[in-house]
């Protein structure tokens, strides 16, 4: 891994920290989880706007296959990098250890790594992240109106749908497909092994989801009826 990465990393864990402090200090009466959610809320935003400045192509995505990253797709990968690291210790102090979500950050932690290190598979990984990514703010979107009071009102359902919704589509649309060419292109075998293991959660998390959704309507169809 090149210097100015590393660096660029190293910066980055501080920066998260940073704003995760500042956004304590203004929410300081919400709960630890809440500040982080903002937190994760910025990243997934510029995440998915980095992601998609990178994209060479439109008409493919993921084009050109197992080539040596670009300087952008490099920094983009960097930055999540050093989100992960973040989380991953935050989510430790916040004593909210869970394995599916543990498994997630060891999977990204060591992909992005890998990327970095190996310097190609950009566009593949680039791509994951936007996939990953995009709906991570409704997901964080969900828990935020919950503190704020807004726990089971029309507001919280239709984030509840957003998320479903466009995490379906991206995760279980556009991740197999993405793990598709990923293991069948000339990339690391490392590389494909966390490609396989990230659709393996998302898979996970999906059938949570639906359990989710289906609890949700039929709770609401319940609470009508009566």
């Amino acid at each position: 891994m090149e210097d100015n990465i590393m660096n660029l990393v190293v910066v980055g864990v501080i920066s998260w920290s940073t704003i995760f402090l500042l956004t304590r200090r203004v929410f300081f009466k919400l709960s630890f989880g809440f500040s982080n959610r903002v937190v994760s809320t910025i990243h997934a935003t510029l995440a998915v706007i980095l992601a998609s400045l990178t994209i060479q192509d439109w008409r493919c995505p993921v084009c050109p296959l197992a080539s040596k990253s670009s300087t952008k797709q490099m920094q983009t990968l960097a930055m999540s990098l050093s989100y992960m690291i973040y989380d991953m210790v935050c989510c430790l102090f916040d004593k909210q250890v869970k394995l599916d979500n543990s498994i997630h950050h060891l999977v990204s932690i060591v992909g992005f790594g890998a990327g970095l290190a190996y310097k190609k598979c950009g566009s593949e990984m680039v791509a994951a992240l936007w996939i990953t990514e995009i709906s991570s703010p409704f997901l964080h979107l969900r828990e935020l109106l919950k503190e704020l009071g807004y726990k089971d009102t029309d507001l919280s359902l239709i984030a509840d749908i957003l998320f479903a919704v466009i995490f379906t589509f991206a995760r279980m649309g556009g991740g197999p497909y993405l793990t598709y060419v990923t293991l069948v292109a000339n990339n690391p075998f490392l590389i494909k092994a966390m490609a396989l293991g990230l659709q393996l959660v998302s898979a996970f998390w999906f059938y949570k989801i639906v359990l989710m959704v289906r609890y949700k309507l039929t709770k609401r169809t319940s609470t009508k009826v009566a």
